[in-house]
């Protein structure tokens, strides 16, 4: 019960510091979001770390159709360019 207990307190200031303070480190920071992510821990922290993750799997699809559409849109005004170059 006492373990059930302290993963339902919040953190401390200090606490959020640290925690931003890992999560800023290039390499450490990436694989503590999945470590406090999906183990056991804190819930503020899991759940802080489960939003991020989820932002960053959102940004990545959203870049991944913006490259995919100005590869398209790139590539067809190249080609209307050069046809228009040779006539």
């Amino acid at each position: 019960m006492a373990e059930r207990r302290i993963e339902e307190e919040p953190l401390t200031t200090g606490e959020w510091f640290l925690t931003l303070l890992l999560l800023g480190l290039p390499v450490i920071g990436i694989v503590m979001y999945f470590v406090w992510a999906f183990g056991s821990g804190n819930v503020s922290r899991r759940n802080f770390c489960r939003a991020a993750l989820l932002w960053c799997l959102i940004l990545f699809g959203v870049a991944f159709v913006a490259l995919v559409t100005f590869l398209v849109l790139g590539g067809t005004l190249a080609a209307l360019l050069g046809q228009s170059a040779y006539r």
